[in-house]
């Protein structure tokens, strides 16, 4: 994946403090490049899930701010915030069938007809559903609920997808089935990837970067370069250099977890 070096989203000392007094994360600086792959990996309650939250605009800065130095601004001055995000559980509507759940956010965007129905059968082949369009989620394994799911938040084409820990919940060979599917999809589309997760295997197989995050209060202890080119397959499970980059990542995982 090649890189154009300018950020698409800055956080410039970011805080935030809940309304109890519990102060999730502080202090944060992060760029976003566009077309990079960041995983943010740290254990539970170091605020990572907060940090996507804010970025997608679903919660508030307490102190600090987040900059989008590409982005188009509306009538009032703010940032059109051009991303899809997945969720840790599909989220699925479970009375509309796959392709209807992924014709949703086209919907709400005012894409209706032929047009909707073309691209949402066209994101759910992407995801490898081209034969589920009528499927309802009761009928679809865990695996290919989450698929609908990556698919309703691609179908827009964002330029930022934000994943919330998407495959924790899943079996071991599913997951890295759709690790590879994630990576495919990102190569072709180019879009920028902000991955939480609590696995530090999972986050060196997928990213190129990987923030490890502290916790009470949530801060960044380390940023750490995989250095590994892609295209990533099952035999970079195997290799030197994933087995290095797996044992350098737990050693700051193992520092967030002390500080």
């Amino acid at each position: 994946m090649t890189l154009d070096g300018r950020p698409v989203v800055q956080l410039r000392g970011v805080s935030k403090r809940y309304s109890n007094g519990t102060v999730a994360v502080t202090g944060l600086d992060l760029d976003l490049r566009a077309g990079e792959f960041v995983s943010l990996l740290g254990p539970s309650g170091c605020g990572k899930s907060t940090v996507l939250r804010m970025i997608a605009g679903l919660g508030e800065v307490s102190a600090g701010r987040i900059e989008w130095p590409k982005a188009v601004h509306d009538s009032h001055g703010q940032p059109v915030r051009d991303l899809g995000f997945v969720f840790q559980e599909a989220t699925l509507m479970p009375w509309a069938t796959a392709l209807q759940n992924v014709m949703l956010p086209l919907r709400l965007n005012h894409v209706t007809g032929r047009e909707a129905v073309d691209r949402a059968s066209t994101a759910l082949g992407a995801v490898g559903l081209g034969g589920f369009l009528g499927a309802y989620p009761r009928e679809l394994s865990g695996g290919m609920k989450m698929r609908v799911s990556i698919a309703r938040a691609l179908v827009t084409e964002p330029k930022i997808l934000l994943m919330d820990e998407p495959f924790a919940a899943l079996d071991e060979i599913t997951r890295q089935k759709l690790n590879d599917d994630l990576l495919t999809l990102w190569a072709k589309a180019g879009f920028t990837v902000v991955f939480v997760t609590h696995s530090v295997f999972e986050s060196v197989y997928l990213s190129q970067r990987i923030v490890v995050m502290a916790a009470r209060p949530g801060r960044i202890i380390a940023d750490v370069r995989t250095g590994v080119p892609f295209p990533r397959d099952a035999a970079f499970r195997t290799s030197p250099d994933y087995a290095a980059c797996c044992r350098a990542v737990s050693g700051k995982l193992v520092e967030a977890i002390a500080a």
